[in-house]
């Protein structure tokens, strides 16, 4: 039998209505970033980005049915009330609506048996899921020695993780015991999900960057860094290939 190629959604962005746009001031609008669509593409697969839930119609399996993975990228802060806190600061208050129309893409997607790749904020919100907490900024509540976030230099910041021995994440890169990665995030785990193992750390100072689930039959993985970022300028940079394709390689099971 012939096998199509996997289609894969992607959680949509949110921008709230906002007065000082000049198109749409009054609405919401949904977005995704290019290069994540264009990875999949480059990769192989077909990419649609999935609609926000109205209330009134339909659910997040629907949006699922015909789908064969699902990918949650980066944006906004997880909202700190998604995991039974408070904001410390009004900027970190997040995205309520956006974290519960994910969460409910997680759960659809792992009862459909569907693999799902979190990326930054979606690794973040994988690990909300599964009953873990976050940093709200790695800077004010654990100071390391590493700057995680650079402004100026945005994806052109970078620094080195340790490869869990053993890992799928070292399997995916010959075994290697470091890699380079961007990293562009003020957020991080803190308190890790029993159902989540971790398969990277940041290498001076112990920031989880990559998980896997450990407990059901779908494939669940997370990254602290964006494979979808490349730039000629940083040949130093962990391929982005191996995730894409392991990650593929699972949705094409159920490309029938």
């Amino acid at each position: 039998m012939r096998v199509r190629k996997p289609r894969i959604g992607i959680s949509a962005c949110r921008f709230p209505p906002d007065a000082a746009r000049s198109t749409y001031r009054s609405k919401t609008l949904l977005f995704i970033e290019q290069s994540v669509a264009h990875e999949l593409q480059r990769f192989g697969a077909r990419a649609y980005m999935l609609p926000t839930l109205p209330a009134t119609m339909g659910d997040a399996a629907d949006l699922l049915a015909d789908l064969d993975g699902l990918v949650l990228h980066g944006g906004v802060d997880v909202a700190p009330s998604s995991y039974g806190q408070e904001a410390l600061r009004p900027e970190w208050s997040g995205d309520p609506e956006r974290d519960a129309y994910e969460l409910a893409l997680i759960g659809a997607c792992i009862l459909q048996r569907k693999p799902l790749f979190g990326i930054c904020r979606g690794m973040q919100l994988l690990n909300v899921f599964f009953g873990g907490t976050l940093h709200q900024d790695l800077g004010d509540e654990s100071p390391t020695s590493t700057t995680h976030r650079n402004r100026e230099h945005y994806d052109l910041h970078t620094h080195a993780i340790t490869v869990a021995p053993g890992s799928q994440l070292a399997r995916m890169y010959g075994d290697a015991a470091y890699l380079q990665v961007n990293s562009l995030h003020h957020q991080g785990i803190d308190r890790l999900a029993r159902d989540l193992c971790v398969e990277a750390t940041s290498t001076p100072d112990g920031v989880i960057e990559a998980v896997r689930g450990v407990s059901g039959s779908s494939w669940v993985y997370g990254v602290q860094w964006h494979p979808e970022f490349h730039d000629d300028r940083l040949p130093e940079l962990a391929p982005a290939a191996p995730l894409w394709t392991t990650f593929l390689a699972r949705a094409e099971t159920s490309a029938f």
